[in-house]
């Protein structure tokens, strides 16, 4: 069943149908997906926050003047309620209290909270499977006030769990989903397998409109770049981008940022990979491109090194309480950086990694500090040759995949 999902065609109607209904989902018209035309969040929770005069730490004060750090309410982030008036929404803060750190993106003045949620190999879940853990995750990341969730066809079932998660909880046009498209073509030029999986995406995350759509890790970059200009000249998407995670294509990624027509760039940078600040950073700063980070944490390589390590003491400056934290702030706390993704399928976790979207952040010297500490640590500078996700093992179409074609190679 999962295979035959994952490359059903979008004009498959009725099966379609009986397939989302299989996840939760409430049965519409696809092909108007209910009728849904603009989000709540444009509007409402990811309204223009540019003139709010909001007050930062002194430690922000470096990063204030840049590329629009903001810290504005968990309820600017809020979910409207039936009977609430659009100018007075309202938000549980039960995973978090305190102002909300948020970024702009620069073309627009759209503000979006700095640390998103990734769903890469997490979210990916066989049919039948266990995933009320995952729900757990979204709906305590939707109250600690995130509002970001990146997830991409190539994800296995994740785009599947997204919609059917955010349906469940209501949440579904307010989310703002980070996409991704990865399509070559039948010959040069063909577009066919991209109009293809935004349809497929459209359908399983539930949306009519997906707010960011990249070309993922460059792939046809030629032909998906043009392409996603003219769904976003249509309406099928708000912003559109390019991505990649290999230090290696980090240059080409940059040619495309210096082109000057992207709404964002993904591409992945941490306390440990810093190369991205060589050209990638400064780039997308002086085109006005917002940048989304993906692998902030190394897929759960930087907690295996400090693994039973306390923090140390200087952390206390910054109120960082978790390595999750340590690590997170340390990235969004670059004036260039819009927004960092991590992923994870623990709901405490969850809430390790949006304690970073509270309180202060390391200014310039103290981002330095904190590399000289991890530079101490055995192992931090062996990390890129360490395997994804150590001692995790993922149960989802992914895996299964590649278990199978190792057997038979």
């Amino acid at each position: 069943m999962s295979q035959n999902f994952l490359t059903i065609s979008a004009k498959n109607t009725r099966d379609e149908i009986a397939l989302l209904l299989t996840f939760g989902q409430e049965p519409c018209d696809i092909s108007a997906r209910c009728n849904r035309r603009s989000s709540p969040h444009t509007d409402l929770t990811m309204r223009d926050l540019s003139n709010n005069n909001l007050g930062t730490s002194s430690r922000r004060d470096f990063v204030k003047g840049s590329l629009g750090l903001a810290v504005v309410s968990s309820a600017a982030f809020a979910t409207p309620s039936a009977e609430a008036a659009p100018q007075t929404p309202t938000v549980r803060t039960a995973a978090g209290e305190g102002p909300v750190i948020t970024r702009f993106i620069p073309k627009t003045k759209e503000a979006i909270p700095a640390i998103g949620l990734g769903t890469f190999m997490t979210f990916d879940v066989e049919p039948g499977g266990k995933r009320d853990h995952l729900l757990e995750v979204t709906r305590r990341f939707w109250e600690a006030g995130g509002r970001v969730i990146d997830t991409s066809p190539l994800y296995g079932m994740a785009e599947v769990n997204v919609g059917h998660f955010a349906s469940k909880l209501g949440i579904t046009d307010q989310t703002f989903v980070s996409n991704k498209v990865w399509a070559t073509g039948d010959y040069l030029g063909d577009a066919s397998q991209g109009e293809r999986s935004l349809e497929l995406s459209l359908d399983r995350l539930w949306r009519a409109q997906i707010d960011l759509m990249q070309c993922h890790s460059l792939v046809n970059v030629d032909v998906m770049v043009p392409l996603t200009k003219a769904w976003k000249k249509e309406g099928k998407i708000k912003y559109l981008g390019v991505t990649h995670y290999e230090t290696p294509y980090f240059a080409p990624l940059a040619d495309w940022v210096e082109k000057g027509d992207l709404d964002f760039v993904q591409v992945h940078y941490s306390i440990h990979t810093r190369q991205a600040e060589e050209r990638i950073l400064q780039a997308a700063a002086d085109q006005g491109t917002a940048v989304s980070i993906n692998m902030p944490l190394e897929k759960a390589r930087l907690h295996k090194i400090v693994e039973g390590r306390p923090l140390p003491d200087f952390a206390k400056e910054l109120d960082i309480q978790t390595w999750s934290a340590f690590f997170l702030k340390w990235v969004i706390s670059n004036p260039l950086v819009t927004i960092a993704l991590p992923a994870t399928t623990n709901p405490e976790h969850l809430d390790e990694n949006m304690a970073a979207l509270r309180g202060p952040l390391p200014d310039k010297e103290m981002r330095q500090r904190m590399v000289r500490h991890m530079e101490t640590i055995p192992g931090f500078d062996k990390l890129a040759q360490m395997p994804w996700y150590p001692d995790k093992k993922f149960d989802g179409v992914i895996s299964h995949a590649q278990k199978a074609l190792r057997s038979r190679a």
